[in-house]
């Protein structure tokens, strides 16, 4: 169904289609343009007009009741076009002198505007099911510019190479253009009038569709389009496993986080994954930004499902509508999980900050730390051989149920990065001593150490206890101290221990030292 207007032509009403009368009003407007710059040209204007409202008078003799479009390119044929009529091809040849390059800039617009108008006349630009490879998007093109489809589908190939721009622009045409399924849709993708009779010609088409055989240059690029096709299969496939794989993790530390305690060390845990503070804090952004990571994650997989789905044949692809809401969708949770996910690393920050009072207002042999560390390490005559990348050096007891309200070495970092040693130096006399203390780890890789005559290494025992306690004692015996002097304390430094510290944090308290016997007697 088309719209007819009524127009008033020379004094005569005549019943024109709406896109008949638009390359007809362009036409005029040429006629114009061109005519208007030689004397009498509004005159010869007119004649032409009076000669297109003549033939317009013949047509509806003959039973013609409203013009078309073809009507209209029939009679502009039969006229001529502006630069026929007013001999500008064989003027520029000779004249081209008396021309600048503004002006044949604009011609040259012109031309190819009035080219690309006359192409695309009474069409309307359909995603095209007859030839398709993937969504039918460059043979829609290709139909309503009137041009091959092998031009559209190797500029879009030049365009994916260059950065996977192609690809991004292939999906928002495929996803803006409709697809003609009907066949009064498939007549208006090629410019036909909707007529009981070229309706009927689509439907025995579509039921008696001949397959031509493809030329060299087609057949070549159909291979080389289901290379691509199967290309971009075979990543969205690969895309698809690992959001997979990322959901199914979001999914199990969501279970984890809800069933562990929140200060438990395991993993998966609050505590073990940094969200202790956003729970603390705001528990209802951190839900949310549970549920937009959920969608961020989930809305690509069943797109990529969907689509791979659709190119074997299994279901019908995803509608206009539909692909806007899940595009939509997608694009709302990536910008509320971003922001918050910025605001939940802050809140880990802060929570962090005000737990263990981190502060750099006061140093200690040049490392800077929170007073209460300072404080005491200087009281115990500690000796810091090696500190780097520790996020503090002591804490208050006060959730242990073993040592209550006590300070205590203990050494932090998230990344296991911390590279530490501290030692103490004592005054004594020849003989053998033994060395005890509690240590606890949450991982391998710290040492109790002693150093008398030789180096004696303890690994502190890794903490099996999710609440964070576990307190093991220590001890190194058989410290043989030849002169007057040992040195004892806890070290993460692998070039001292000779292994990697795997620990987030190590702890030791209550070191003492006993002497147990005298040196042997080696004289004869």
């Amino acid at each position: 169904m088309k719209k007819n207007i009524t127009i008033n032509l020379c004094g005569r009403l005549f019943q024109i289609d709406e896109d008949a009368y638009e390359l007809l009003q362009q036409y005029i407007n040429s006629l114009r343009s061109s005519f208007g710059k030689q004397e009498g040209g509004d005159e010869i204007v007119d004649d032409i007009e009076s000669r297109i409202a003549e033939l317009f008078d013949e047509l509806r003799q003959q039973g013609v009741e409203a013009i078309t479009i073809e009507h209209v390119k029939e009679i502009i044929t039969r006229i001529g076009k502006p630069e026929e009529l007013t001999g500008e091809d064989g003027e520029k040849q000779h004249e081209s002198n008396g021309t600048n390059w503004e002006e044949q800039a604009r011609s040259a617009g012109q031309k190819i505007y009035e080219n690309v108008r006359a192409r695309t006349a009474g069409k309307k630009l359909y995603r095209n099911p007859k030839d398709k490879m993937l969504a039918g998007v460059m043979s829609g093109i290709a139909v309503y510019t009137n041009t091959d489809p092998v031009i559209w589908r190797f500029l879009m190939i030049l365009f994916t190479f260059c950065y996977g721009v192609g690809i991004f622009i292939y999906l928002v045409l495929a996803l803006v253009i409709p697809e003609a399924r009907t066949p009064e849709q498939l007549l208006q993708m090629e410019g036909k009038d909707v007529t009981p009779q070229n309706l009927a010609d689509v439907v025995v088409e579509g039921e008696k569709q001949h397959v031509q055989r493809p030329g060299f240059m087609r057949l070549l690029f159909i291979i080389l389009m289901k290379i691509v096709i199967a290309f971009v299969v075979i990543i969205s496939i690969v895309v698809c496993i690992a959001l997979s794989l990322g959901f199914f993790g979001v999914l199990i530390a969501t279970v984890s986080a809800m069933v562990l305690p929140l200060n438990s060390t395991l993993p998966f845990s609050l505590g073990a994954m940094g969200l202790e503070g956003a729970w603390v804090s705001n528990p209802k952004m951190l839900i949310i930004f549970v549920i937009a990571l959920f969608l961020v994650l989930l809305l690509p997989i069943y797109a990529i499902i969907h689509l791979v789905l659709s190119l074997t044949g299994k279901i019908r692809p995803m509608g206009v509508i539909q692909r806007i809401v899940n595009i939509v969708l997608w694009v709302a949770a990536v910008c509320i999980a971003v922001p918050l996910g910025i605001t939940i690393a802050n809140y880990h920050y802060d929570y962090y900050q005000d737990r263990y009072q981190i502060d750099t207002t006061t140093t200690y042999q040049g490392i800077k730390m929170n007073e209460n560390d300072a404080d005491f390490l200087r009281r115990g005559n500690w000796n810091l051989i090696k500190a780097k990348n520790c996020d503090h050096y002591t804490y208050y007891g006060l959730d242990s149920q073993e040592f209550d309200n006590v300070r205590f070495m203990d050494v932090f970092n998230n990344r296991c990065e911390e590279v530490f040693q501290a030692e103490r130096k004592e005054k004594v006399e020849p003989g053998i001593y033994e060395l005890t203390c509690y240590a606890r780890a949450e991982g391998p890789g710290t040492f109790v150490y002693a150093m008398g005559n030789k180096k004696l290494l303890q690994p502190i025992p890794v903490n099996e206890n999710e609440n964070g306690m576990g307190w093991k004692p220590i001890t190194i015996d058989s410290i043989v101290v030849a002169g007057d002097s040992i040195a004892y304390g806890i070290s993460s430094d692998s070039e001292f221990t000779g292994e990697t510290c795997h620990a987030k944090w190590f702890s030791a308290m209550d070191f003492e030292l006993t002497r147990t016997a005298d040196l042997p007697n080696t004289k004869k």
